[in-house]
């Protein structure tokens, strides 16, 4: 054998045992990147960049808020401390609803008040005209008292709640967060005081609808400027601008 011959069996050994190193490196890695798995497999990314209000979003629903009346078969109409609950119950109907549901007043049919729960219902319509609800607003319903003597008059309405999201999920450990991804409860603080704190849940449905103008003032202005009169109101002496002119 030619030393030529023996360098080259040399350099085709170390060639050979190379490239078996390169393979068991590169199994080696293929097994660590198999068993590698995410910091936190529930974190998904398009979910966590979301607005925080979709994230905890506040639930708003609708519940029946009641008042009872009860009238006795020989009553004729309400009573004083009768009409003053039904005016609070009005008050706090204007506070929490703001006109999105309408007013029902259910009245016992067949009872032994029958009689005297018609002549109160009456006075219950007139009582919500007089503080500005129309009749499109009032709903009068009837329903079986079967037999009752002293069956209640039901003064109801839906009324919007919201139900604040559950928040305390502090999982992530915000000391060590490579991904700089907001964490599972960011922003859920706010939107639960938000949901105890509005005072009429409804507006976390929708802006509001427009209420009715109020024409008196532009009527006058407009009846003014058709028979081209001054416009502007009226200044007493106390109000206008005293000019000094002595010098």
């Amino acid at each position: 054998m030619t030393k030529k011959h023996t360098v080259r069996s040399a350099d085709n050994r170390r060639r050979g045992s190379l490239a078996v190193r390169l393979i068991l490196a590169s199994a080696a890695t293929l097994a660590i990147a198999g068993c590698k798995t995410t910091d936190d497999p529930t974190r998904v990314a398009g979910w966590t960049l979301v607005d925080s209000s979709q994230r905890h979003p506040i639930l708003v629903s609708q519940e029946p808020t009641t008042h009872l009346i009860r009238v006795s078969r020989n009553a004729n109409g309400l009573t004083a401390s009768q009409r003053a609950q039904l005016l609070n119950f009005a008050d706090h109907y204007r506070v929490t609803d703001s006109g999105n549901s309408r007013l029902v007043v259910t009245v016992p049919s067949g009872g032994a008040n029958e009689v005297g729960a018609m002549q109160a219902v009456g006075e219950i319509r007139n009582i919500l005209r007089d503080q500005g609800f129309g009749e499109s607003a009032i709903s009068v319903e009837a329903y079986n008292a079967e037999g009752q003597a002293d069956a209640p008059i039901r003064v109801s309405y839906l009324r919007y709640i919201a139900e604040p999201p559950q928040c305390g999920d502090w999982s992530t450990n915000l000391a060590n967060e490579p991904t700089n991804l907001p964490y599972p409860n960011l922003g859920c603080s706010q939107q639960r005081n938000l949901a105890v704190m509005v005072a009429n849940p409804a507006d976390l449905l929708g802006p509001r609808s427009e209420t009715a103008r109020s024409g008196e003032r532009r009527d006058q202005v407009w009846g003014k400027y058709v028979t081209g009169q001054p416009t502007g109101a009226r200044k007493s002496v106390d109000e206008r601008v005293n000019k000094d002119t002595s010098n």
